[in-house]
């Protein structure tokens, strides 16, 4: 019988990475850092574990190769479609753009990778890149890349808790210093990294960058592209946060109970961003901590989700 499997995360040490995710979220790990904790992930270079049940330290593959692949959907994919992480900034990341599906599938065997950004906290003055200033070219941007002043190029904008970024495959983006957010994506881990403050790894020697890649792939968007691409099935309600062909992504605030379902087109993730509360299906009840990731396989049916928590609900359709 399908149930809710709790997933144990992926931790990921990197050079801007921060200890929110030990301190705050409960996430395990002897890495100095945990830049990022991968909470839905099916990938070699990164795969959930079950948490308790009968798949108890089996990972998310194999749960599914028991199962069959209609616990993620009825509809063919050549991948597990979706990543989802929560990610902690203490410095900023690099400047980076990730290439459409055209071009990953040609050059690195992957998708590309469409993804969105829910910030759960940020600092005061808390800034991220979002795309190039209003005016630059690509040509012009390739030739600050060689000048060494790709900073003012870049689109700078102030970050707040609850804010919502949207960013398709060819936006040139960086999450910068003191965010906290969680990020759903194509599972696709390329990124191709244009600019990198001029910082060396833990070898001394600077991070690598991708820049013919990068430059090949840049799409120049303006605000009311994106906001299109975001809401590309026309779905806007006051819980959804991005509706487009590779994730619909909802947020609830719930005091009490909600009731949810999947059918056959689609599992969901549920990410819990803060509070408690219980998932209860066929009349058994999973604990939902901040911090948790639950997935619920598709066509497993209804279910409810109680307590006061906020939670992050994603599903493919």
């Amino acid at each position: 019988m399908l149930t809710p499997i709790k997933l144990n995360p992926v931790c990921k040490e990197i050079i801007w990475g921060g200890n929110r995710l030990k301190n705050e979220y409960n996430k395990k790990s002897d890495l100095s850092n945990i830049a990022e904790s991968w909470e839905l992930s099916c990938r070699q270079d990164g795969m959930n574990k079950i948490v308790g049940g009968d798949f108890d330290g089996k990972t998310l593959e194999e749960y599914i190769k028991v199962n069959g692949e209609a616990v993620v959907s009825n509809i063919k994919q050549p991948f597990f479609p979706l990543l989802i992480k929560f990610i902690d900034a203490m410095d900023n990341l690099s400047v980076q753009v990730h290439p459409d599906d055209e071009y990953g599938l040609k050059n690195a065997n992957s998708l590309g990778k469409t993804e969105m950004w829910y910030i759960i906290d940020a600092k005061e003055g808390a800034q991220l890149v979002y795309g190039l200033k209003e005016g630059v070219t690509n040509e012009e941007f390739s030739e600050a890349v060689k000048n060494g002043c790709v900073e003012e190029k870049l689109n700078y904008v102030d970050v707040k808790k609850g804010d919502v970024f949207f960013i398709p495959s060819g936006l040139v983006h960086a999450i910068g210093a003191g965010i906290l957010l969680a990020e759903i994506q194509q599972n696709s881990n390329i990124t191709y990294r244009v600019y990198d403050y001029n910082r060396v790894g833990k070898d001394g020697k600077p991070r690598e960058l991708h820049v013919s890649d990068a430059l090949n792939v840049i799409v120049n968007r303006n605000p009311e592209e994106i906001e299109k691409i975001q809401f590309s099935t026309n779905v806007k309600d006051n819980n959804t946060l991005a509706s487009c062909e590779y994730f619909n992504v909802k947020k609830f605030n719930i005091d009490g109970a909600c009731e949810f379902s999947t059918n056959a087109e689609s599992f969901a993730s549920i990410l819990c961003l803060d509070g408690c509360g219980e998932i209860e299906f066929n009349g058994n009840r999973y604990p939902l901590f901040k911090g948790d990731s639950y997935f619920i396989p598709a066509d497993m049916g209804e279910y409810t989700v109680s307590g006061k928590l906020e939670i992050i609900v994603s599903k493919i359709k």
